[in-house]
C-alpha cells in the first residue's frame, strides 16, 4: 500500500480525507523473472492465484475499497 496526503481546501464543504491510499502491484518492482525464485505448492498456487510468493498481492479486504451497498447497515 502507498499513501499520500491530498490538498485540502479551506472552502471544501465536505469533511476532508487527510490520507488516501492505493495498492501497487508487485509486478512493478520485479522487471524480469530471477532464477531460483521460491514457489508455492500447487495447492497454494491455486489458492493465491500465482506460483511465486513474490508476486502475490492480497486484495485489501476490510479496507476503504470495500463499500457497503445502499440499504446495507
Amino acid at each position: 500500500m502507498r499513501y499520500y496526503k491530498p490538498f485540502i481546501s479551506p472552502l471544501d464543504p465536505c469533511p476532508p480525507i487527510r490520507v488516501k491510499s492505493y495498492s501497487t502491484p508487485p509486478q512493478l518492482f520485479i522487471p524480469f523473472q530471477p532464477p531460483n525464485l521460491p514457489q508455492f505448492t500447487p495447492y497454494e498456487a491455486l489458492k493465491y492465484g500465482t506460483l511465486w510468493p513474490a508476486l502475490y498481492s492480497p486484495y485489501p479486504y476490510g479496507h476503504k475499497y470495500v463499500r457497503q451497498e445502499e440499504g446495507d447497515a
